[in-house]
């Protein structure tokens, strides 16, 4: 997992815990094989906003519904999930007699029989090859509905094990790419403290200049250029706006040190990095070399969050 220090953050070893940060995208399937049938599931998973559950099982499964849902929210709290349940006989059980059909069939022949005097006997294989008559055989469900719904539960547990652990591989190497990005937010920070506070003398004697020439010959009050001064400075001061993307920016490396169900947490927090850089960029002074590389500096930084909100997305 993930470390966080003021201004690095360190990844340990890329096993993921099990409570760790996860993906919302994955595929994992499970398979058990029993005498005469056959049980697979199959688990598809892709980003969604919350949990969206979309289920496809065979006829005569219906009852299990409740229970594969209940287990698929224990253990997946955000994303879209297609659950499919596969179901086939197999061997002698896989093909069999419909024998109301066939009977049906050789009543209507001998039927015709009668009517018409034939002796003819009728031929089995040909009676065989109607439609209907030989077919895949109805499964027992009902009466093996209580062991089935163990054998499910127990794939389905198996399938999200092998989800969890794809999840989590995947969100590793989301968690290293958001952690290099807020290690250059925070050198970007870094770089424009140290702007900002070297352009506040050059802000204040140009300041001073302007108002000279607005003036002409007059002199200038001193009290009065305080007080312009004062009131310009706090319209472009940045400080406050810089000490909250910090604090951000911890918190954020906070959450990816691995606690899990963070995606919205995160998402928030990108949203409160995207105001206060667009309030750092509306403060930027003037159009010289110092406001210019400001406005240069608060635009990577801009550009990097939202790289990080694509990448939150995909975050449980």
């Amino acid at each position: 997992m993930t470390s966080t220090g003021s201004q690095s953050i360190s990844v340990n070893p890329p096993k993921p815990q099990p409570t760790g940060l996860k993906s919302m995208t994955g595929y994992a399937q499970a398979r058990a094989v029993e005498s005469g049938w056959s049980l697979r599931v199959t688990i598809r998973a892709v980003n969604h906003r919350f949990l969206d559950l979309h289920l496809r099982i065979p006829e005569g499964f219906e009852p299990l519904e409740p229970r594969i849902r209940q287990i698929l929210r224990e253990r997946v709290r955000r994303g879209h999930l297609d659950f499919t349940l596969h179901y086939e006989l197999a061997g002698p059980a896989a093909v069999g007699v419909n024998h109301d059909v066939a009977a049906a069939y050789l009543k209507a022949v001998n039927s015709l029989r009668q009517e018409f005097g034939i002796q003819t006997e009728p031929d089995l294989a040909s009676i065989l090859r109607l439609p209907g008559v030989i077919g895949a055989a109805a499964a027992s469900v009902e009466g093996e509905l209580e062991r089935l719904e163990s054998v499910v539960a127990r794939c389905l547990s198996e399938a999200l094990d092998k989800l969890d652990r794809m999840r989590e591989q995947e969100a590793s190497h989301l968690r290293e790419e958001m952690s290099e990005r807020l290690r250059h937010i925070a050198a970007l920070g870094a770089q424009l403290d140290t702007l900002v506070e070297g352009a506040r003398p050059a802000f204040a004697k140009r300041l001073a200049a302007r108002l000279q020439e607005l003036l002409g010959e007059a002199p200038l009050d001193p009290a009065r250029l305080a007080q312009e001064a004062s009131i310009a400075a706090e319209r472009s001061d940045v400080s406050e706006e810089l000490a909250r993307l910090r604090s951000h920016v911890q918190q954020f490396e906070s959450l990816l040190s691995g606690a899990s169900d963070v995606g919205k947490k995160l998402d928030f927090l990108l949203q409160e990095m995207q105001r206060e850089s667009n309030t750092l960029l509306s403060k930027t002074p003037g159009n010289d070399a110092e406001g210019l590389d400001i406005t240069r500096l608060g635009l990577e930084i801009k550009s990097e969050i939202e790289k990080l909100r694509e990448q939150v997305q995909n975050i449980e």
